[in-house]
């Protein structure tokens, strides 16, 4: 009651409006009661300062209003935007996100998915590390899981937004080609088993059948972690004269050792981003890169997040698709233009 240090209960409100304890809790959640009785019950609580427990809350109805939105690495820069669109969307009344960060480690990620279930969250959203894990068929079975990116072959996810990276992995390796590069060096995340649409394996295949030469080089999204693998690629001999950063995060340290080293784009080195971020189109010269719907996918994530919460069924996977951005950071190797 006000002033008297005791916290409200239902059984105030009850008292206060006289309906019975089961009918207050009814009628709070909007679940029975007319609209009338609902009004008169939430102006009750209301004027006594009662809150819900959310703890009560969760073991009553089996929800606890969190989703978890598990990140592969917040270094990342267009994974940063995407955290924090979802977490605006998914800001309810009676909804919250955790935005979790697992940097880059396949393992802790897995840990702190098997955090969430045993902290009741609702929904588990995740941009996997590891998508062929073994153990997400264990996590997907005790909550349900929204997979950003990659499918998870090993679980029966809920549903599951796939990046069309056949379709990007494909062009951007086509565009280097068609300017001219035979060799031609991809920075990718991680060096990942094969899973359905992995970055890597369609890059390996795709080059294949345009006779150009490939290495697959391990990077990390941080702008100083990225400058040294891209220095070192660079000052190899013989060097590559295409790169395809698997994320505009990775192409900055290319920028950052090309300064070092005095390598001029496009002239003696052509670079292709994947991830359009804002700061891609203000470098010299602008990078060109991919555009991915980020405002639709948000969309469909959320409403994919709200129908496994609420109805509990599965839903087809959809795709997203990417759109070449062309800039001027690809060019015609030396000696070709």
């Amino acid at each position: 009651m006000p002033g008297s240090g005791r916290r409200p209960t239902l059984k105030d409100i009850a008292a206060d409006t006289g309906l019975s304890m089961a009918a207050v809790s009814y009628a709070l959640r909007g679940l029975q009661g007319t609209p009338e009785t609902q009004q008169r019950v939430q102006e009750a609580a209301e004027r006594l300062g009662y809150q819900v427990d959310p703890v009560a809350r969760a073991l009553a109805s089996g929800r606890s209003g969190s989703v978890g939105v598990l990140c592969a690495s917040l270094e990342d820069l267009w994974q940063q935007r995407l955290a924090a669109a979802l977490g605006r969307e998914l800001l309810a009344p009676d909804r919250n996100a955790w935005i979790i960060d697992s940097a880059g480690d396949a393992d802790r990620q897995l840990q702190l998915a098997q955090h969430l279930v045993d902290h009741r969250a609702d929904a588990i959203v995740v941009i996997p590390i590891d998508p062929a894990a073994k153990a997400w068929a264990k996590i997907a079975q005790q909550a349900p899981v929204i997979a950003i990116g990659d499918a998870l072959p090993a679980a029966k996810a809920k549903s599951e937004v796939l990046f069309d990276n056949e379709a990007g992995v494909s062009t951007a390796l086509r565009r280097l080609a068609e300017a001219g590069h035979r060799t031609v060096a991809v920075l990718s995340p991680s060096r990942r088993v094969e899973v359905e649409r992995p970055a890597e394996e369609i890059a390996q295949r795709i080059a294949f059948g345009l006779k150009l030469k490939v290495r697959i080089i391990p990077c990390p999204h941080d702008l100083n972690g990225a400058t040294d693998v891209a220095r070192e690629l660079l000052s190899s001999k013989p060097r590559p004269t295409g790169i395809l950063a698997l994320a505009d995060s990775m192409a900055f340290g290319v920028y950052a050792a090309c300064a070092e080293l005095g390598i001029r784009l496009p002239d003696e080195l052509s670079l292709l981003g994947y991830d359009d971020q804002p700061l891609s189109r203000l470098l010299t010269p602008p990078l060109s890169t991919f555009h991915w719907p980020l405002d639709e996918l948000v969309a469909d994530v959320v409403a994919r997040v709200t129908s496994a919460v609420d109805t509990n069924r599965r839903v087809r996977r959809t795709t997203v698709e990417p759109t070449l951005i062309e800039r001027g950071s690809v060019a015609a190797p030396p000696g070709r233009a």
